[in-house]
């Protein structure tokens, strides 16, 4: 199923059991911030990211080490080398992602990010070296920055995919088809939002952080609210600022977001995760969140 309804989708979605397949990735990658800089075309529909006096290559560089150092501690998580001609490389997840034994390369809305599709390093690491196969959505016409824009429940297959620039109808329905889910939800994303991963997290298939103020259409809140209850934090204004709903279970057991977007928690959202079971994990990141993204968008997971 992929569908626009919200009360159709949740009655297909609350029979799904969490049988899908894993529930968070058995390893990630990262790509180092080489030329960590402002991308002028990925700013004209990102409203998060900072003017270019704002972006501090260095401890952007020595936050991103310690951000994967910190993932280390609990699944393996490998660094490519990053392209300083392609500045928002350091947020993967938008280009690759990957179902169990596939990867899928996305398409990418803004010329200086579709130049990362063609990454024969990355390519070659999971054909050569994993023997995954290869879904290739990278030249096709419609825009679909795979989990930038389609928010994943690993253990039902689920998809919550947020149309906005960065991600057409036409789009998501090929992740839908790439990743082989159940069921799909579109919706579109309220005026300003640039991807569905800052708006929502959906945590080892048993929690969401969803920001309400992210959609446009409130049935899509109240669907996924309802999916994940008791276990459903909506958030304020001031945490979706923060980048808190760009956050990451690395493991059943843990939810990883910046240092910034914890410390912005309110008390009824750490109760949330705390009543769900996970121990949450903030990272220093605010360099690297002047590019518009946080902890989320730097991870790519592998399935």
């Amino acid at each position: 199923m992929i569908t626009r309804d919200a009360r159709a989708f949740l009655d297909f979605a609350r029979g799904c059991a969490p049988d899908f397949g894993p529930v968070t990735a058995k390893a990630a990658f990262l790509v180092s911030p080489d030329g960590f800089a402002r991308a002028d075309e990925s700013a004209s529909d990102n409203r998060y990211m900072a003017d270019a006096g704002g972006f501090d290559a260095a401890r952007a560089g020595a936050q991103h080490r310690g951000l994967q150092a910190a993932l280390s501690s609990v699944l393996p998580t490998l660094c490519f080398a990053g392209n300083p001609a392609a500045p928002d490389g350091l947020f993967p997840n938008n280009v690759f992602a990957t179902a169990p034994g596939r990867l899928v390369v996305g398409r990418m809305r803004h010329p200086v990010r579709q130049r990362e599709a063609g990454r024969n390093d990355i390519r070659g690491f999971f054909r050569d070296t994993l023997g995954y196969v290869e879904a290739d959505l990278s030249t096709q016409p419609h825009p679909c920055e795979l989990t930038g824009a389609l928010v994943i429940d690993r253990a039902r297959g689920l998809g919550f995919c947020g149309l906005s620039e960065r991600c057409d109808e036409a789009g998501a329905r090929l992740m839908h088809a790439a990743f082989g889910l159940r069921a799909t939800l579109m919706f579109d994303l309220a005026p300003g939002e640039y991807h569905t991963n800052v708006v929502l997290a959906v945590l080892a298939g048993r929690a969401a952080l969803v920001c309400p103020g992210g959609f446009a259409e409130p049935a899509a809140v109240e669907a996924i609210a309802a999916l994940y209850a008791p276990h459903a934090a909506m958030l304020a204004p001031a945490e979706h600022a923060a980048f808190a709903g760009n956050a990451i279970s690395a493991s059943s057991g843990t939810a990883w977001m910046s240092a910034g977007a914890a410390a912005a928690l309110s008390a009824a959202s750490r109760d949330v995760l705390d009543g769900a079971g996970f121990d949450l994990r903030p990272v220093p990141l605010d360099a690297i969140e002047a590019a518009g993204g946080s902890l989320r968008c730097c991870v790519a997971e592998i399935y």
